[in-house]
This record gives C-alpha cells, sequence and structure tokens, in this order.
C-alpha cells in the first residue's frame, strides 16, 4: 500500500505508528540516499555507516521535523551533512593534505570489492575527487541523481544562482581533466 507524504506524516506523528512508518520511509529512500552518499564517499562499507547514521538522525529527529519541506528533501540534508562530516572526520584522523585524503578514496574504491566500474567510470570518479567539496557534491547531485536547483537549494541552503555556478565549474574542470588526461 503506497501512502501519500501527507499520510506517510501523519502516521509519523502517532507514536503507536511511528516505528511502521519510518519503517516504510527506510525503505522508500535507503536506495537513493545511499547512492548519493556513495557517490561521496566512495566505498560500500563507509556509505552504509553513513546510511545508518542518516537514518539514526531522522529518526531521533522526528519530533523536530515540521513539515516546512517535503521528507525527501529532509532526509537528503541530513544525509548531505552526515557525509560532509564523515569527510571531515576521515581528513581529521589523517590530518594530512586534501589530496592524500582524495587519493585515499580513489584507492578504497579500486579496492572496493562493490565497484564493478570500468576504466573511464573510474577516470570519472578520479576527476570529480579533484573537485572542491562543494563542486563535487553539487556535481554528483545534478548529474548522476538529476536533482534539480530548486530540489538542491532546499537540500543545501543555497541560491538556484550559486548552484548553477558551481555546477558550470565543476563541468569545466573535469572537461579540463580529461583532456590533460588524453
Amino acid at each position: 500500500m503506497n501512502l501519500t507524504e501527507e499520510e506517510l506524516l501523519f502516521q509519523l506523528s502517532q507514536p503507536n505508528k511511528r516505528a511502521a512508518a519510518f519503517s516504510k520511509v527506510f525503505k522508500t529512500y535507503q536506495e537513493r540516499l545511499y547512492w548519493h552518499i556513495r557517490k561521496m564517499v566512495l566505498t560500500h562499507e563507509d556509505s552504509n555507516d553513513v546510511l545508518q547514521n542518516t537514518f539514526m538522525k531522522a529518526w531521533n529527529g522526528l519530533d523536530g521535523f515540521r513539515g516546512d519541506s517535503q521528507l525527501s528533501t529532509w532526509l537528503y540534508r541530513i544525509a548531505t551533512n552526515e557525509t560532509l562530516t564523515f569527510l571531515a572526520n576521515k581528513r581529521l584522523r589523517n590530518i594530512n593534505s586534501i589530496v592524500d585524503v582524495e587519493d585515499g578514496l580513489l584507492q578504497n574504491l579500486r579496492a572496493d570489492t562493490y565497484f564493478d566500474g570500468n576504466e573511464i567510470q573510474l577516470k570519472l570518479q578520479k576527476a570529480i575527487l579533484t573537485l572542491p567539496e562543494k563542486q563535487r557534491l553539487v556535481f554528483n547531485m545534478k548529474y548522476f541523481d538529476d536533482i534539480t536547483y530548486d530540489q538542491m537549494e532546499k537540500i543545501l541552503g543555497t541560491s538556484v544562482g550559486a548552484l548553477k555556478a558551481s555546477y558550470h565549474h565543476a563541468v569545466k574542470k573535469i572537461e579540463k581533466y580529461f583532456e590533460e588526461e588524453e
């Protein structure tokens, strides 16, 4: 039985229906959020950890969800923040240069048994890793997830104009990366 977002939100507000409704939320958004996270952290294990943290934060924050945005927007915002926190913590633990951290992410991707991409996909991921974090996030959301700028504005709290500029710069940097690699 598919529920509308309003019906789902109503069930989430009912203590006796909350767990079952959250299970439906999890089933509905788990795969999309996993891939959103995976494009930033690159490995299956790390993605699962961040996804688990995302749903724990969502569960614990249900009472604070006012419904000002769509449920999907709220979940993407939590997933994005958890991903950025994970990456920041990884950098702090390694206290190496950002290049070393990005190289480490790429090495983890190559070693990940769940990555089944070919050399071109690996090259694209390497190009994406050269982007600043915000451009990488915007590029992934637009290019892979086909999220609109209006939705991104709500998720990331950044203007549509800034998002379009970030995406444009990201595309130009990736194109330049491929030209230099030839």
